[in-house]
């Protein structure tokens, strides 16, 4: 995204360039349109150790409804994040990942500790641990 925006604001482009650029925007749009992963994963949250949030990356290999949640050590369910409705692919960046803001479901600031958090998708379960550190 950072390159799609710095190749749309070049000044004055000469054919050569625009030729150049045109190229490069083929490129971007094909590796977003790559093949979806072929089994689904959940991947470390970041950053890890946290503090005040987090956002926790996944994929996924087939459409699925997806949810994670977010236990204490003791196994109380802290929070749930419901993705809804996902398509095949990677959610790894920032903006397509899950986040978590540390507060539990009463919008609570949660305590600091280690957390499990475990996705749902479909036929799919994983679980990963983190750490909220005040």
């Amino acid at each position: 995204r950072i390159l799609h925006a710095r190749i749309s604001a070049a000044p004055r482009e000469s054919p050569d360039v625009k030729k150049l650029k045109a190229h490069l925007m083929r490129l971007i749009s094909m590796d977003r349109a790559a093949s979806p992963p072929v089994k689904s994963r959940l991947l470390a949250n970041y950053p890890n150790p946290f503090h005040p949030s987090t956002w926790i990356p996944y994929q996924l290999a087939q459409a699925s409804d997806v949810t994670i949640d977010i236990y204490t050590v003791s196994g109380r369910l802290v929070h749930t994040l419901d993705m809804g409705n996902k398509q095949p692919g990677s959610y790894t960046n920032r903006d397509d990942a899950a986040h978590w803001d540390g507060s539990n479901k009463r919008g609570e600031n949660a305590a600091s500790g280690v957390y499990f958090y475990v996705m749902r998708a479909g036929d799919f379960t994983t679980t990963r641990k983190m750490l909220l550190k005040k």
